[in-house]
């Protein structure tokens, strides 16, 4: 916090007692927990991560195993363990039971034993007599002569039967143990249970279902930010909340400073944790986060993007695309200045170089002017800077790959060129800015479908007062709107300050221009739930 590495904290406390450690963390009004969290997990001990081999010796060869196969092999460790121990008690125990059985026979016969042993001359003697009258192994005849006196008394003689029919219940039991998996298996979690009930103690660790690495988007709040982009190529971002809303006619106020022989081009809203495709005009395309962009202040010109993607020479950003993740069923749909249109699979660039990748063909006198996001099968709609517009079904566009040239989307008068594409939707209206700072609505159902190909219909009356058309978007009545221009004058207004009218109208002043001065690009966002400020120097 004192070096500055971690920003949002306010104080710091330690309040450790007998119980134990506890630092209380007192957050900055407006810092997020998770973020700041997540930066004391990464600059701090207070995560430590650390890589486990499963390296073992199986069977004499070392193997590298999955934990499964690890709890397997441990689980047939113990089988082995169970099953080995059985067998040495199972043997041990017939051992004794047949000893047992020859001192049985020699209680049960005592005068006739103590008669041979009596006579025999030696030790010798005697054992070969009792194994010669009983039926006795060498080791059980020695048994009966290592007997000692006090064994022969009734007590001794009734505890040497007893133990004889014990031995025979455990070897029955241990036999069956050889002979079931299960009884095995039993006795191997019988015992695990007691070791835990023996040794176990409370948990000290969490487990998890979970627990992904931290990435950067972890270390980054996420917030809505303004992309500014200028046509010689400087980009920056900006929080949304440095614009205030103004009403329509106001001034506006300066977003990037720009050189003379430069204008602002483009304008963009996005999250810090989106992908941003940047779609170039020679139709490659460049894969970016929003927070890689720098942040500037308002009035700066920002940090030349070919110093964040490897352009070629001549490539300048055709259209800055948002995109939260890639996933099956959507689609790109792009447009050229000349009216060539086409409609690739979004998971067709979902791995990009950093090179860029091909995103569709360009003809040499041609390049690629918008591209957006495509669910389905909805309509498509192209307007030109002649103020004609032309609507058609998605359907009509098939499904290209990547390095496909695309199809006429609509048919150009000699001089006209594409200023906008929007993926038609019927709850909204469309928006028609021109160049001296005239703009209009227009509701959707007044745009009739038509084929693809065609010279479309009137979307503005085009006149030396509107100058040629800019913008064609669509909004609806929740969006706001920002208007940006060469200077670099940027205005902000709710959408439903802006009339909705018909088709062959001119429309109303949305934003005052200084002389020379023209609108170059419209961007659409959501509109706060805020009060209008009053236009600056009223």
């Amino acid at each position: 916090m004192r070096d500055g590495k971690i920003e949002g904290i306010g104080d710091l406390r330690d309040e450790s007692d007998r119980e134990g450690m506890r630092i209380a963390v007192e957050l900055k009004r407006g810092a997020v927990a998770g973020v700041i969290l997540n930066q004391l997990y990464k600059h701090t001990p207070m995560q430590s991560s650390f890589g486990v081999i499963l390296l073992s010796i199986v069977q004499g060869q070392p193997r590298v195993l999955c934990l499964r196969d690890m709890l397997q092999l441990f689980l047939d460790h113990r089988k082995e363990v169970v099953t080995r121990r059985t067998v040495f008690e199972l043997r041990k125990a017939e051992e004794r039971a047949h000893i047992l059985e020859g001192l049985k026979i020699a209680v049960e016969n005592i005068d006739e034993v103590v008669a041979i042993i009596k006579k025999s001359k030696t030790p010798l003697e005697a054992k070969e007599g009792l194994m010669a009258r009983f039926e006795l192994s060498e080791i059980q005849a020695q048994a009966i002569l290592d007997l000692r006196l006090q064994r022969l008394t009734g007590l001794e003689r009734d505890k040497i039967i007893q133990e004889w029919e014990e031995i025979q219940g455990i070897i029955r039991r241990l036999k069956e143990i050889l002979a079931s998996e299960k009884l095995i298996f039993k006795i191997i979690a019988d015992e695990l249970t007691e070791i835990r009930e023996k040794f176990g103690d409370a948990r000290r660790t969490e487990i998890m279902a979970t627990q992904q690495e931290i990435s950067v988007e972890d270390l980054i709040q996420e917030e809505d930010m303004v992309v500014t982009v200028s046509h010689n190529g400087y980009i920056k971002r900006n929080p949304v909340s440095l614009y205030r809303a103004q009403r329509r006619g106001g001034r506006g106020k300066t977003g990037m400073t720009t050189r003379d022989e430069d204008f602002v081009e483009d304008l963009f809203i996005a999250s810090t944790h989106n992908y941003v495709l940047t779609f170039s005009t020679k139709g490659k395309l460049y894969w970016l986060k929003v927070h890689e962009i720098p942040q500037a202040g308002r009035a700066t010109k920002g940090k030349a993007i070919i110093n964040l993607l490897n352009f070629a020479q001549g490539e300048n950003v055709a259209a800055i695309l948002p995109v939260r993740e890639f996933k099956e069923g959507l689609s790109i749909v792009m447009c050229t200045r000349n009216g060539t249109i086409k409609k690739t699979d979004l998971m067709a660039f979902s791995n990009p170089r950093a090179g860029g990748i091909i995103a569709l063909g360009i003809e040499e006198n041609d390049e690629l002017i918008s591209a957006a996001l495509s669910e389905g099968n909805k309509d498509v709609l192209i307007g030109t800077s002649e103020g004609m517009t032309i609507r058609f079904d998605a359907q009509e566009v098939r499904e290209m790959g990547r390095t496909a040239y695309g199809v006429r989307g609509i048919k150009l008068e000699e001089g006209d060129f594409v200023v906008g594409m929007e993926v038609v939707n019927d709850a909204a209206t469309i928006l028609t800015v021109s160049a001296n700072g005239m703009g209009k609505r227009t509701p959707t159902e007044e745009y009739r479908v038509q084929g693809r190909g065609g010279v479309g219909v009137i979307t503005m009356k085009v006149t030396d007062r509107t100058g040629k058309v800019v913008s064609v978007k669509q909004v609806s009545d929740t969006d706001g709107i920002m208007l940006i221009t060469t200077s670099g004058k940027i205005i902000r207004m709710p959408v439903n300050n802006i009339s909705v009218i018909g088709r062959n109208t001119q429309g109303v002043r949305l934003i005052n221009l200084e002389p020379g001065e023209q609108v170059s690009a419209v961007a659409k966002l959501a509109e706060a739930d805020e009060e209008e400020e009053k236009v600056e120097g009223e």
